[in-house]
C-alpha cells in the first residue's frame, strides 16, 4: 500500500465530487490488502465507508447538493436490481472496489447514492452507516428465517465492527436476549457496554439451543460452531468471509430442520434505517478515534492486518 499524488477526478453526469471527512477502514479491504479477496485488484484506491461534503457537481446534479455534508451509500445497484434485495444485483458496484474509493482527496459518486447529514453532524457517525447496514441486514433476515416462534435468543459470533454492529441491531429488533463470543478482552468489553446480555472468550462456555446465531468472523469453526449453537428450526446467518469453503454437517441440517442463510452487505431500506439509528443516537460504537490522515494509511493498515486490535474503527481522511 502506498500513497499517491493522482489528479481529482471530475464528476460525471449525475455526479458529485466529495471530499471525504471520515472514511473506516473495513475488515474486508483488510483481506484485500493481505491478497485474500480477488476483487481488490491493485492498483485500487479502497474506501467505500464514506462521509464528506460535496465540493462539485456534474452534468444534471442539482446546485443545491454543493456545500452539503453527507453520508455515502457506496452500493450502486445493477439496471435489473429488484426492490429489496438490490445488493444481490447483477452487474453491481461498489464504491471503493469496481470504481475508485475514498482513501483520496477526492471522490466522484453518484448522486442517488448521497444521504444528507443534519449540520453538527459528526462525519464519523456518518461512515458507520455503512458498517451498521450490514448489522441491521443480519439481523433481520436472521430473525425472518427462524420457525417457530420469534427470534428471542441470539449469540453473535466475533465483536469486531460488523459483530457489535449486528449485535445492536438484534437487540433493536427484539431480541430478549443477545450473548457475544469473541477472544479479545477489550472487544468483549465493548460487546459489553453496547448491550451484550453475556460475553464469552470460551466457544464451549456459549448457552446451547439459541434461536439465531450471526456469525461475523466467517472461519471454518465459527460457521460450525454456529450450527452446533442452534435449536431446532434456528437460523444461521453467515456474514464474515474468512473462508471461502466450508464442510458443514448437512444430515444435521437437514434433519434438526436448520436454515443457514449468507448475509451479504444490505439494501438500500437498511441502509436508511442504519443511518436513522446513528443520528438518534441508539446505536454506535461509543468513543470514536480522531480521524487520521491519508498518509497514516498504510501503517493503519499494516497493523489492523497484524492481528487481533483493540483499535474497532480507524477513519482516514
Amino acid at each position: 500500500m502506498s500513497v499517491d499524488d493522482v489528479p481529482d477526478p471530475a464528476p460525471a453526469a449525475g455526479e458529485v465530487l466529495l471530499e471525504p471527512e471520515a472514511v473506516g477502514i473495513c475488515g474486508s479491504e483488510l483481506e484485500g490488502y493481505l491478497g485474500e479477496q480477488a476483487n481488490r485488484t491493485p492498483p485500487l484506491i479502497m474506501g467505500h465507508e464514506i462521509a464528506g461534503r460535496v465540493v462539485a457537481v456534474g452534468e444534471g446534479v442539482e446546485p443545491r447538493w454543493s456545500g452539503r455534508r453527507v453520508a455515502v451509500n457506496p452500493l450502486i445497484a445493477g439496471p435489473a436490481a429488484l426492490a429489496g434485495i438490490e445488493q444481490l444485483s447483477d452487474e453491481r458496484q461498489l464504491i471503493g472496489v469496481h470504481r475508485p474509493g475514498g482513501f483520496a482527496g477526492a471522490v466522484s459518486v453518484p448522486v442517488h447514492r448521497l444521504h444528507e447529514l443534519p449540520e453538527g453532524t459528526d462525519a464519523r457517525v456518518g461512515a458507520l452507516a455503512e458498517p451498521l447496514a450490514n448489522g441491521v441486514h443480519a439481523a433481520r433476515i436472521g430473525g425472518a428465517g427462524v420457525e417457530a416462534g420469534p427470534a428471542e435468543r441470539v449469540v453473535v459470533l466475533g465483536a469486531g465492527t460488523i459483530g457489535l454492529m449486528t449485535l445492536q441491531a438484534a437487540l433493536l429488533g427484539g431480541a430478549a436476549w443477545a450473548g457475544v463470543l469473541e477472544p479479545q478482552p477489550a472487544r468483549r468489553a465493548a460487546a459489553a457496554a453496547l448491550g451484550a446480555s453475556a460475553t464469552f472468550a470460551d466457544p464451549e462456555a456459549v448457552p446451547r439451543g439459541v434461536d439465531v446465531v450471526l456469525d461475523a468472523v466467517g472461519a471454518d469453526s465459527t460457521r460450525r460452531l454456529a450450527l452446533e449453537l442452534l435449536r431446532p428450526a434456528g437460523c444461521a446467518v453467515m456474514i464474515g468471509l474468512a473462508s471461502d469453503t466450508t464442510a458443514l454437517a448437512f444430515h444435521d441440517v437437514i434433519r434438526r430442520g436448520l436454515t443457514v442463510r449468507g448475509s451479504y452487505a444490505y439494501s438500500d431500506a437498511d441502509y436508511d434505517e442504519a443511518l436513522a439509528l446513528l443520528l438518534d443516537g441508539r446505536a454506535g460504537l461509543g468513543e470514536l478515534e480522531p480521524v487520521q490522515p491519508l498518509d497514516a494509511g498504510p501503517g493503519a493498515f499494516a497493523e489492523l492486518a497484524a492481528g487481533p486490535s483493540e483499535r474497532l474503527k480507524v477513519f482516514l481522511a
